[in-house]
């Protein structure tokens, strides 16, 4: 799920994913990794893209419809 929200968020935002893997501090391999779920970011990650985003962790992962 959480790799699903990643994509929608970034095409929602018109944000390139180099930006983003910048933003969690990895490499673009590992992103786009994220967003097919071939890999799992650690908490930090998620950490970042909730604060860069303005959402919770919780909506990051599917835990919630709500963003907030």
């Amino acid at each position: 799920m959480f790799g699903e929200r990643f994509k929608q968020l970034r095409k929602e935002h018109k944000i390139p994913q180099q930006q983003l893997a910048d933003v969690m501090g990895v490499k673009l391999r590992a992103y786009q990794g994220y967003e097919t779920e071939a890999h799992e970011p650690g908490i930090k990650g998620f950490i970042a893209l909730a604060d860069f985003y303005g959402v919770s962790i919780d909506y990051l992962v599917g835990r919630t419809d709500n963003p907030r």
